[in-house]
């Protein structure tokens, strides 16, 4: 293990330590010369004097525009953070340029391929490799070692040392990654228990129970109008979708079509090869053929589907936990619509393992002649330390209640936070004691007690009671933890060579030929596929991801 490895991964193996100490560290305040009232003790939140200019790069969404333009004194440019950054830490943060949608990664792939990128840029993991190999970027294992706090340390460690083994190249930190939450993708069933009761039916143990209730939402006329025009499960075009997508009613037969995970052996296998999708398929074949699914789901994307749930014509779906608001529009067409989350279900009657796929996909990367690579290290601490350090101010610069936080360019935050709001809402549940609930907690409390009031808007707080309420989703996360079914992607990894090539392919090659059997091609066309799979690349890649698997392996010990 080369030099640069042993010190990121000393700096990885304290972070327990870490963020027990900080309490001494980085909420240590010293007499303020910023007028903001906040100067720190501690390296990673000392101010540059004077102050730097740190360029990006950004993308501009309709809907953040939208909110932008609804938020005086707030713009992408000068707002609430750019403001704290300049003030605090002397970092003046400044867009080369920005876009909108597809624009943004063309203009984006024309800058990494000429290498005319800014101070930091947020790329992928494949950009990151790239970038990597052509030398335009710098090692960030010192830096990140030295100037991060005990605070970010501990959350950046949330999801395990997974998005640092991601970002980590030829032993080197190239990135520092933006740690997205793995086990916020957890997903559930969601039904419509206002059918469930009309038709006599009870939620599913089994698959079979999933196929029954399918059948019976399509061919029981679940919603009394006389006519046979509902169907008994939501799918989108793109199968994969978290909400309204397959990968959850796979995992009801053992199948785990974008996992990475382990043999009997201990050997990494693709799951999207393995035997058990062959039988997935073939039950959403016979639903498909038993008008079941849309005809034309294969040409619907989540909006128009979105839209059959809301004209009341859908009862079932697989999805994440913010499903529940996108089955609330249904509640405008018919106010007696009554929807639930249940736990996913498997063919054996046995608690089903839920995949989570590997959610870290953004890293900053520093410019190879940048002088101050730490300040992207810094521009996280600040960012942590105001939403979930000792100094946060929650109202302040996460939402207020505009989403603020957005308008930072770094956004990193606990992968934890929403699992642990649930559990300060039934620790307060069960015990009456409101005091244990921290500020996103309180925030949510206000909408589910909206929604129990019955008074005034009480709508608006349906889908967060849907959700976090006794019954809710989380309440069902908190239950697949604790009973050992989350199951997270093996393969962690930089993308691998051939990977790079080649994973766009056969991703396409996978997708298509799934829909081509849903549709009704013979069954068969899987087990071409798994050969064809193979030939184009999937070979050496499983024998690369096995390679860094045994490498990880060997230096960990």
């Amino acid at each position: 293990m080369n030099k640069t490895k042993l010190l990121l991964t000393a700096a990885l193996s304290v972070q327990l330590l870490s963020a027990c100490s900080q309490s001494n560290s980085a909420n240590n305040q010293i007499p303020d010369q910023t007028g903001t009232g906040m100067v720190y003790e501690e390296r990673g939140l000392s101010r540059y004097n004077p102050p730097i200019e740190v360029t990006f790069v950004r993308e501009k969404s309709d809907g953040l525009e939208d909110l932008v333009s609804q938020f005086p004194g707030q713009t992408f440019e000068d707002n609430t953070w750019t403001r704290l950054y300049e003030q605090v830490l002397g970092i003046k943060i400044k867009y080369e340029w920005t876009a909108k949608g597809d624009l943004f990664y063309q203009k984006l792939g024309v800058a990494l391929a000429s290498g005319d990128i800014p101070d930091v840029v947020k790329v992928n993991a494949e950009q990151l490799r790239l970038l990597s190999n052509a030398g335009l970027i710098q090692d960030l294992s010192g830096v990140y070692a030295e100037y991060a706090t005990p605070l970010t340390k501990e959350i950046l460690s949330q999801e395990g040392s997974g998005p640092f083994d991601t970002a980590t190249i030829d032993g080197k930190l190239m990135g520092i990654p933006e740690t997205a939450s793995s086990i916020e993708g957890a997903q559930y069933i969601w039904i419509r228990t206002d059918w469930l009761d009309r038709l006599g039916m009870k939620p599913p143990e089994t698959m079979n129970d999933v196929l029954a209730i399918s059948e019976a939402f399509t061919q029981n006329d679940p919603d009394q109008n006389g006519a046979k025009d509902t169907l008994g499960l939501a799918v989108t075009q793109y199968l994969w979708d978290p909400v309204m997508g397959l990968t959850a009613f796979m995992a009801g037969y053992d199948a785990f079509p974008r996992l990475w995970i382990k043999d009997d052996s201990g050997k990494l296998v693709f799951g999207g090869v393995q035997p058990e999708v062959k039988t997935a398929l073939k039950a959403l074949q016979d639903m498909y053929r038993n008008g079941q699914i849309d005809s034309e789901f294969g040409f619907k994307n989540g909006l128009k589907v979105k839209e059959q749930v809301a004209a009341g014509k859908i009862g079932m779906l697989y999805g994440e936990q913010w499903a529940s608001f996108l089955v609330q529009a249904s509640r405008e067409t018919d106010p007696e619509a009554s929807w639930q989350a249940f736990p996913i279900v498997s063919a054996t009657g046995k608690a089903p393992k839920v995949p989570l796929r590997f959610s870290t996909n953004d890293f900053f990367a520093v410019r190879k002649d940048f002088e101050h690579p730490e300040a992207i290290v810094k521009l996280f601490n600040l960012h942590l330390e105001k939403n979930w350090g000792e100094t946060a101010e929650y109202e302040t610069y996460y939402s207020t209640p505009f989403p603020v936080w957005q308008l930072s360019p770094v956004s990193p935050y606990p992968a934890r936070k929403n699992l642990d709001a649930y559990r300060q809402l039934d620790e307060a549940r069960r015990t009456g004691d409101a005091s244990v609930l921290k500020d996103e907690a309180k925030a949510i409390q206000k909408n589910i007690d909206t929604y129990l009031s019955g008074k005034g808007d009480a709508e608006s707080g349906w889908g967060w009671e849907r959700t976090y309420g006794p019954s809710g989703a989380f309440s069902i996360l908190d239950r697949y933890e604790k009973k050992n079914q989350l199951l997270y992607e093996s393969f962690v990894g930089a993308p691998t060579e051939t990977m790079i090539g080649k994973k766009s392919l056969l991703d396409d090659l996978q997708h298509d030929t799934f829909i081509d059997i849903i549709l009704g091609r013979s069954i068969d066309e899987f087990d071409r596929f798994v050969e064809e799979w193979h030939k184009l690349g999937g070979e050496k890649i499983t024998i690369e991801v096995n390679r860094w698997s045994a490498e990880s392996v060997s230096e960990s010990r």
